[in-house]
């Protein structure tokens, strides 16, 4: 009490002699020496009493601020002091009160003041000394005793008491600590006590510091990586010719991984020898070559046998993993998600999660006597809580006892063909057609083996993905295959997805994009698969593979057979061929479906219109590897997949794939596959080698075009007729065109033949096989 007694006696002489007669007095309340004290303090003009008490009595948040300012204050006083070397007498004191103490760490204690005034003023809450206020003071003291070790240790403590170095608290706690435990017993001691001060500092545990640190540093090597890819990498490796032969790094934890070991020598040949375009009308050249020079021992197309597999730096590389996934977004929707079942009455749990490039899967565990269908019931209502445009359920999970709801991403990761080629499992493929489809839910590399499928059908609205993933498949077997391994026969009837491939050496024949000569094409490859199986029985084999073990080891010589190459029949779009020639192509497709396996012959069917008169029940049975991309309605997905779900597709490359065997579909995000790619590769595979065309080919088709009979000018007018009538007959053609017997009959066969009406059946009516639609699709346009 007596030093309180006293502040107040000073502060009252201070007031009296000075303050009262200043400014300050005039504002209290009048002039100079004739200041009346307030009425409230008769007799007695300030008493620090009732300041005291009138500050009790300002709101506690008033309290808070008024000290905020007075801490922020002073610390700056402070500070200024310590700078400017014009110093009065109370900032000389503190001069000299914290050189003294702390030496040269004398800037922290301002700074710790202005600090502890902001935290009170906007916290508005009492600061207290807390574990981080010990931890902070631990590593201060810590920060004064390296700062003494750089004197002499036998000045230490007179540096000390001196204001040098560390000050007093430094010098002397250097000096105990010296003397003590020595040189290397101080240092111990000292990372002992920075360490303790770190931890009650930052108030984490050993374990947890060392995880934070590791993630951070990971993320920022993370980020460089992405800085330097992206400011050092173009999107497509314009490498040179020296640049060939090139390691490879294998990576299992991140997205694209693995090249092989050893990339093979590429040798870029000139690109002097085009060749001409596809089929785009009569005036197409076909080069010929001989059958004894087909069966010689170079490749087809590469009479030197320097055909060389394309480098993968002709793909486009990924620009680097993006950090994509947000932690707090997947445990906010997990608990959003959770919540909604619940307020449904559905008790389950998120067992685990998997994001992927377009979609996160949620997997939940209902509890027990929940059914399955109440929780697919509630689609639409997750889709609204968790604010997605639609959702798909699986129920159950093949193989897990879990029911998988599937929400898109707000941003969909781009999937590049180049990281799918790059991957151990599609360099060790053993198969020749081993094709890259994508990534799964879990982002995963998914390949498939054309050659077990065996056949594939591929469907999906227009814009869906459908001929980037005929794209992504030819090139994956470009990839892999040279051309006496494997043989593309390509039928484009929209001349301009596939005929960029025009002239590259794995073609039969020219690209073909003509309608009218798509059936030849077919029943060429019927031929070619009947011929086949004549020569395996005149071997003795079974199939394609044993008998080309047969030539292993041997030559052939140029009287028989040499090893047959494996043939990939495209057909991008199979709607434009069934209206043209509908029983002729369902015919030779459904032939070639069910015996072409053995022969070598695949078959890859894509359509953007899956009704049942496009996909009709033959060719859905003996083609049973299917591929749907986004469709528009349920009824389009129930004809492709046999099931619901492709309706709620996301587009632009998100399929499902439900290859042979499997009991569900499984969810992929297609690989893309550009433009400037496909042109690289195509452009790489013609300086390699020319095209060699088989020539039984062009001997079918000269032989269609021979044997071509031409139209009556009445059966334009006699399919509408009968498309009218639902029904086909000679008499009804006589009494409508007015014409006789053997004319009528005439364009009854000619009809069949070109599949629009059945065949005789007695005393019935033939059947009509094709639609209004179709009609107008063919004859319209001849009309016209």
């Amino acid at each position: 009490m007596a030093k309180y007694s006293y502040l107040a006696g000073v502060c009252q002489y201070l007031w009296y002699n000075y303050l009262r007669t200043s400014f300050v007095g005039n504002l209290w309340g009048g002039s100079g020496a004739t200041t009346n004290p307030p009425p409230s303090m008769p007799g007695n003009p300030f008493s620090w009493r009732l300041v005291v008490v009138k500050i009790k009595h300002l709101k506690e948040q008033q309290r808070h601020e008024i000290g905020g300012i007075i801490l922020i204050s002073t610390g700056i006083l402070g500070l200024v002091s310590l700078l400017t070397p014009e110093m009065g007498l109370v900032s000389r004191l503190v001069e000299r009160l914290l050189r003294g103490a702390a030496g040269e760490g004398r800037y922290l204690f301002p700074l710790l003041l202005i600090l502890g005034g902001l935290r009170l003023m906007l916290g508005r809450g009492r600061v207290r000394a807390g574990q981080r206020f010990y931890g902070g003071a631990l590593l201060f003291v810590v920060a004064l005793i390296l700062l003494h070790m750089l004197i002499p240790p036998e000045y230490a403590l007179q540096a000390g008491l001196a204001g040098e170095g560390g000050g007093l608290v430094g010098g002397i706690c250097y000096f105990l600590i010296l003397r003590s435990f020595g040189p290397a017993g101080t240092a111990i001691v000292l990372v002992t006590m920075a360490a303790v001060g770190l931890l009650m500092g930052g108030n984490v545990s050993l374990r947890q510091a060392m995880v934070r640190c590791g993630e951070t540093g990971k993320n920022f090597c993370q980020r460089l990586g992405t800085f330097v890819n992206s400011y050092f990498f173009t999107e497509v490796e314009e490498a040179a010719v020296e640049a060939a032969s090139r390691p490879v790094i294998i990576d299992h934890s991140g997205a694209g991984n693995a090249l092989p070991e050893k990339a093979p020598p590429v040798e870029v040949l000139s690109e002097e020898k085009k060749n001409p375009p596809g089929d785009s009308g009569s005036s197409r050249v076909l080069r010929i070559v001989p059958a004894s020079a087909a069966r010689e021992a170079s490749p087809a197309g590469d009479p030197d046998g320097s055909y060389q597999l394309p480098p993968l730096y002709l793909l486009a590389k990924p620009a680097g993993a993006r950090g994509n996934k947000n932690n707090r977004d997947i445990a906010e929707n997990v608990r959003v998600l959770e919540e909604t079942l619940h307020s449904f009455g559905v008790k389950a749990r998120v067992t685990q999660v998997s994001r992927g490039p377009a979609i996160t899967r949620y997997e939940i565990q209902p509890s027990p006597g929940i059914k399955v269908s109440r929780i697919v019931g509630l689609a639409d209502d997750i889709a609204l809580s968790m604010a997605a445009p639609d959702v798909r359920i699986e129920a159950p999970i093949p193989g897990k006892a879990a029911v998988g709801i599937e929400v898109p991403n707000r941003e969909i990761a781009m999937v590049f063909l180049r990281e799918l080629l790059e991957t151990v499992e599609f360099q060790q493929a053993a198969s020749r057609l081993t094709v890259a489809l994508g990534k799964d839910i879990a982002g995963n590399p998914v390949l498939a083996d054309l050659a077990q499928m065996p056949h594939l059908l591929i469907a999906g609205a227009t814009g869906s993905g459908k001929s980037v993933c005929l794209n992504t498949i030819i090139a994956s077997i470009l990839f892999k295959a040279r051309p006496e391994e494997v043989k593309f026969l390509i039928i484009d009837p929209k001349m301009v997805e596939l005929a960029t491939y025009n002239g590259i050496p794995h073609l039969v024949s020219p690209v073909v994009t003509d309608p009218k000569k798509a059936a030849t094409s077919l029943r060429w490859a019927v031929k070619e698969m009947e011929r086949r199986y004549s020569l395996f029985a005149s071997a003795g084999v079974r199939d394609i593979t044993r008998y080309n073990d047969l030539f292993r080891n041997q030559v052939p010589s140029p009287a028989e057979e040499g090893p047959l190459p494996l043939i990939v029949l495209i057909i991008d779009e199979l709607a434009d061929l069934m209206m043209i020639a509908p029983a002729d192509v369902e015919d030779a497709v459904c032939r070639l479906a069910q015996m072409a396996r053995a022969a070598g012959i695949h078959l890859v069917v894509a359509t953007q219109r899956p009704s049942v008169d496009v996909i009709t029940g033959l060719i859905k049975a003996n083609i049973p590897s299917r591929i749907s991309f986004a469709v528009s309605s349920q009824i389009d997905s129930r004809t492709i997949l046999d099931m619901a779900g492709a309706e709620k597709l996301l587009g632009k490359g998100d399929m499902l794939f439900f290859p042979v065997g499997a009991p569900k579909p499984l969810r992929v995000q297609g690989a893309f596959l550009s433009d400037r790619e496909v042109e690289n590769l195509v452009s790489f595979l013609k300086g390699q080698a020319r095209p060699r065309y088989d020539e039984r080919f062009l001997v079918e088709e000269v032989r269609a075009e021979t044997h071509q009979e031409p139209e009556d000018e009445l059966l334009p007018r006699a399919v509408e007729i009968f498309i009218k009538t639902g029904h086909a007959s000679i008499s009804l053609l006589q009494r409508r065109l007015h014409v006789g017997y053997a004319r009528a009959a005439r364009l009854i066969d000619i009809m069949e033949r070109k599949g629009i009406v059945g065949g005789y059946e007695g005393s019935k009516p033939r059947p009509v096989l094709i639609s209004l639609e179709q009609y107008e699709q063919t004859f319209k346009k001849k009309v016209t």
